[in-house]
């Protein structure tokens, strides 16, 4: 346990030794918080920006042990991103909100790290792309003219994946009135939007996403009285997706073990519809393997996956 005050939403595991987790509370007294190990979680360090008081961070992510970016979610001015070198002994606020309409959900950056993306739910009809091209230093939002529209729509900051890259693609999540898949092989500026079996509704959509190749990938989310419906999978880009009908808890995030083919996880934490599903045909069927959820999950390509949720938990898994 990291801090048995934090609900823990936000999680970037570089390798078995280095990762780093986000939380925080927009409650009185509450204040955001990140967390960072270089020890295999052996032990932790609060690197928290200072003044960050009623800060929700929900995501973070990052290059090494030094660098990261992090972001706090909300309306108006509660949504910004912040940028360290120094492996959080100092902070640069890259990019404060200033329209109140505005309410970011996550970030992601491409292979690389200097071009990234992060998502407002809808203004004016249409969800916002914010961008960088210099590794989070700056930001600027993009034209909304290559957006569909979606009205009563919006993203969901539960894990820090409802955006992510592969390659130079793209994919986002929306749930609401629709849940979707979005799609952009342009760097945000153009968008395709494809309808998922996921249900929507005002607590229930797309989640998160997860890709083993720009082909083949997951989204996974669902309903809190339906966790059954809770995945899809598509093998051709995006354009369709299948349902993975039997996971049996509600699904906030997913992740492709390192090494294999097509062999996720994917994990869910919420009351009696909490648990971790383990998938080997990537999410065509499931099986679950624990009753213990997370709000978050991340596999690294040196063969660890870390998991952080409720309560201040942080597990990793060897092997």
């Amino acid at each position: 346990m990291v801090d048995a005050g934090q609900g823990f939403r936000g999680l970037d595991a570089v390798d078995r030794r280095t990762a780093w987790v986000t939380g925080g509370s927009a409650t009185e007294g509450g204040s955001g918080t990140v967390y960072r190990t270089t020890d295999g979680g052996r032990s932790w360090q609060d690197v928290s920006p200072p003044g960050s008081d009623g800060l929700m961070f929900r995501d973070v992510e990052a290059r090494g042990d030094d660098e990261a970016v992090v972001l706090a979610i909300g309306p108006g001015d509660a949504s910004r991103i912040y940028r360290t070198t120094d492996g959080g002994a100092t902070w640069t606020a890259a990019f404060v909100n200033d329209d109140p309409d505005a309410f970011y959900d996550c970030l992601a950056f491409y292979p690389g790290g200097q071009r990234g993306l992060a998502l407002s739910d809808p203004v004016d009809g249409k969800f916002r792309i914010l961008a960088t091209e210099d590794a989070g230093r700056t930001w600027h939002v993009l034209p909304s003219d290559g957006m569909p529209e979606a009205a009563g729509e919006a993203g969901f900051a539960a894990s820090g994946d409802c955006l992510v890259t592969v390659g130079r693609t793209a994919y986002f999540g929306s749930g609401g009135s629709a849940a979707r898949v979005f799609r952009s092989d342009d760097h945000g500026l153009t968008w395709t939007a494809t309808d998922s079996t996921i249900p929507a509704g005002e607590a229930a959509g797309v989640f998160a996403l997860a890709f083993r190749t720009p082909r083949e990938g997951v989204a996974v989310g669902g309903d809190f009285a339906e966790p059954a419906e809770g995945a899809v999978a598509t093998t051709d880009d995006g354009t369709t997706w299948t349902s993975g009908g039997d996971l049996t808890h509600l699904a906030e995030d997913a992740a492709y073990l390192p090494g294999s083919d097509h062999a996720l996880l994917a994990t869910g934490q919420s009351g009696d519809v909490s648990g971790t599903s383990l998938s080997r045909d990537g999410g065509r069927t499931w099986t679950r393997v624990s009753d213990l959820g997370y709000h978050t999950l991340d596999c690294t390509a040196d063969g660890s996956c870390w998991a952080a949720g409720a309560g201040g938990r942080v597990a990793r898994l060897e092997g």
